[in-house]
């Protein structure tokens, strides 16, 4: 009786170990599991001040608008405003200096020959006295932009010796730009220009809000 007694406590005590034994490695596996999962992005969400605008959108638009351009669609131009447009002759955004236009006021200046002043010419530091159209003509279209070989989106590609402040003035704005890195090889790149198209986007709707030219400078 003590013998049988003695095993049967034994396999109790076995079968205990096996159960505890097995709970454990089934612990540890859920735990494993787990870690291997997949993180949930769901809960990810982009910061409200950050507009992320496809490339698929910005540019066709940007194209559309340098098209206008060229050919003189002004009213196509205006049609991209909504409250003004910033224009500004270098890469660095003088936000004191630079004009800035609503649609309409825009439109007039184009139709009519009153000097404006724009800024100053770098280098010189002269006015830089001229009607829109010559603006136009000096600061916005003075190459064929509209078939640069480089194009860019939020970043930029023309580098020289002065400063870039575009991240900066537009920081929640998405912009492209179109670059020409040189024309004739005598100057070693140094008659490169590139023309930026700055947007920002207001109810799913891109507003073109400002056109930075630049170029090389002394």
């Amino acid at each position: 009786m003590f013998f049988e007694k003695l095993v049967t406590k034994n396999n109790i005590l076995k079968y205990t170990c096996y159960i505890l034994l097995f709970l454990c490695f089934s612990c540890k596996s859920k735990t494993s599991d787990k870690s291997k999962s997949p993180v949930d992005t769901t809960s990810i969400i982009a910061k409200p001040d950050v507009n992320i605008v496809s490339d698929s959108a910005v540019l066709p638009l940007s194209k559309e608008i340098l098209s206008a351009i060229k050919i003189k669609d002004y009213s196509k131009l205006a049609s991209c405003i909504q409250d003004s447009i910033r224009f500004s002759p270098y890469g660095y955004i003088d936000t004191m200096q630079d004009k800035k236009f609503s649609a309409g006021q825009l439109l007039r200046c184009l139709g009519n020959n009153t000097k404006i002043k724009w800024g100053v010419y770098d280098g010189s530091g002269g006015d830089i006295l001229l009607t829109a159209p010559e603006y136009f003509q000096r600061f916005v279209y003075d190459v064929d932009f509209l078939n640069a070989p480089n194009i860019s989106l939020n970043k930029t590609l023309a580098q020289g010796n002065a400063l870039n402040n575009i991240d900066t003035v537009y920081k929640n704005a998405v912009y492209t730009e179109f670059y020409f890195p040189g024309f004739e090889k005598k100057y070693e790149g140094m008659d490169w220009c590139s023309l930026k198209l700055v947007f920002r986007k207001h109810n799913n709707q891109l507003y073109l809000i400002a056109i930075v030219h630049n170029q090389w400078t002394i």
